[in-house]
């Protein structure tokens, strides 16, 4: 294979020579084409004025820098209507003019710096034999042509953030081909309805439960058939269904206290030693198994008829301790001894205070300080909670919630999931909330009901839903009866349309990914252009 062949040139230009230079590759390119047109007239010219020498960078070969010493040649214009007597004949599209770069290695860092960034993408470039700069890098991203906006049905929009809190922006995904058509720079009305003016074919936009995008489709597309994200939908009722939960969860909690206030102090179990670490327990059941190894040696050889002091030397262990394990009739395991505190000795004092009717915790360890105590509140909080009624988990009590307590965050999801999927402690747990009071039984059945409309998409029965919380009279879930009612219309074809915004969530996510691979220094023109061109 021949040598221009091997580097790709194109038709019409020849290699000379050849010379590695350190870590490059310096190479003699001439133009030996007949005729060149001009660029003005494009008469095409075979008269030759003279020669120049280009010096291109090009894309690297064999982990060298190729550097091109281009020989071109300029030609005189035989139209004597053209304005231009003399011009240097044309190699596009491997060269263009004016560049010191070929076409392809300028393509080649506009890719690197769209999957990577301006810094980023140096390095990486450096590593290649592609020399440049993240100035240069993000330039030739800037240079890259506006992506043409096609005809959307199918709209999706969502904000994202630019700086949380702070600056938002609007994201348009196409529904069909799952592609990001363009970005906006903030969130408002006027401006998402802008777009959409400009796009009369858009006929359903998907959209979350915000007002915003509400009120500019209105305004910019009329024509549309808006449909709520059936996430958000339902999002919005586990946030109600949260308030439910929570009021219920901290009556029950406050009945348990005041059950438990009439419990003495000495009735209560003392502080058992804390849990042992993996390693820790580790080492402690190896000792047992050596522990328990020599007494089955200790019984085997008093079955054999040894005495207790000829035991105890072949075994390696004290005569007391073979007297005492023969004696045991079985196997004697260890007891953990509970840890020495320096509150122990203010017991007596706490068993005062709290039969005088202190039951504060923060009064009492104030009240340890001015005592001498010299530990921190926690750690006096940690260990005296266990004492104190509040802090003692009665397992006898049939209401009481499973250890450890469920939050009503928690709780939600144990709601909003399907019955099949959970486990068996999960169902426990679900059946004790259930059993709390009838109106957090009711709202299960209800959230249930609303959860397997919105996965079969059956939206025709969402009237009959409503009617069913209305007459439950629950006042969280009344908040989201209006909540829909607002926007009804949306959310019905949410519960009917297969259309939903999680491939635009997915976008988002790629767009934060380029946004940080930016280090946080990237405006909304180049962030638009490297998601917009994104590989």
């Amino acid at each position: 294979m021949e040598v221009p062949s091997l580097l790709s040139l194109p038709e019409g230009l020849c290699i000379e020579w050849i010379h590695p230079q350190g870590t490059d590759l310096s190479v003699g390119v001439v133009s030996v084409r007949p005729s060149s047109c001009c660029p003005l007239c494009a008469q095409a010219s075979s008269q030759v004025h003279s020669q120049y020498q280009r010096t291109l960078r090009d894309v690297p070969c064999g982990g060298r820098s190729v550097v091109l010493r281009l020989s071109v040649r300029k030609f005189f214009c035989r139209n004597p209507d053209c304005p231009r007597r003399i011009f240097t004949e044309r190699l596009p599209p491997f060269v263009q003019p004016h560049a010191q770069v070929t076409t392809r290695l300028f393509e080649a860092a506009q890719a690197i710096g769209l999957a990577t960034s301006g810094e980023l993408g140096t390095r990486l470039a450096g590593l290649i034999g592609i020399h440049t700069s993240p100035t240069t890098m993000l330039r030739r991203i800037m240079a890259l042509a506006p992506c043409f906006t096609p005809q959307v049905s199918y709209l999706g929009i969502d904000d994202w953030s630019f700086r949380r809190r702070r600056k938002y922006g609007t994201i348009l995904v196409d529904l069909t081909t799952h592609t990001i058509i363009d970005l906006l720079p903030d969130r408002r009305v006027e401006t998402s309805a802008a777009w959409m003016r400009s796009h009369p074919e858009i006929e359903i936009v998907s959209r979350d439960r915000g007002e915003d995008y509400a009120a500019a489709t209105r305004l910019g597309a009329p024509q549309a058939t808006q449909c709520a994200d059936r996430f958000h939908v339902l999002k919005n009722l586990g946030e109600d269904l949260e308030g439910v939960l929570a009021r219920h969860l901290a009556a029950h909690r406050t009945r348990l206290a005041e059950e438990s206030r009439a419990t003495p102090l000495e009735t209560l179990h003392p502080i058992h030693p804390p849990k042992l670490k993996p390693k820790q327990a580790e080492l402690s059941w190896a000792k047992r198994e050596e522990r328990l190894a020599k007494y089955e040696q200790i019984v085997t050889l008093r079955q054999q008829g040894l005495s207790q002091t000829a035991i105890a030397e072949r075994v390696g262990v004290a005569h007391s301790t073979v007297s005492r394990w023969l004696r045991c009739g079985a196997f004697p395991e260890q007891q953990p001894r509970p840890r020495k505190m320096e509150l122990d000795s203010h017991l007596s004092y706490l068993r005062q205070c709290w039969e005088a009717g202190c039951h504060n915790i923060a009064q009492l360890y104030r009240e340890l300080v001015a005592r001498g105590y010299t530990h921190s509140y926690w750690s006096v909080y940690e260990q005296l909670v266990r004492f104190l009624p509040e802090g003692r988990k009665n397992q006898e009590t049939p209401e009481q919630l499973p250890h450890p307590p469920v939050l009503a965050r928690q709780a939600v999801f144990l709601f909003l999931r399907r019955p099949d999927d959970l486990e068996a402690d999960e169902q426990e747990t679900l059946a004790q909330l259930r059993s709390l009071h009838s109106e957090v039984d009711q709202a299960y059945e209800l959230v249930q009901q609303f959860a397997q409309m919105l996965r079969t998409r059956t939206g025709e029965q969402l009237d009959a839903w409503l009617e069913k919380v209305r007459a439950s009279q629950i006042s969280e879930l009344q908040r989201f009866v209006a909540s829909i009612e607002r926007d009804k219309t949306a959310v019905v074809a949410g519960l009917t349309l297969p259309l939903s915004n999680g491939v635009v969530e997915g976008k988002v996510n790629k767009l934060k990914l380029i946004k940080r691979m930016g280090f946080g220094r990237t405006g909304f023109p180049l962030l638009r252009q490297r998601v917009l061109h994104a590989l």
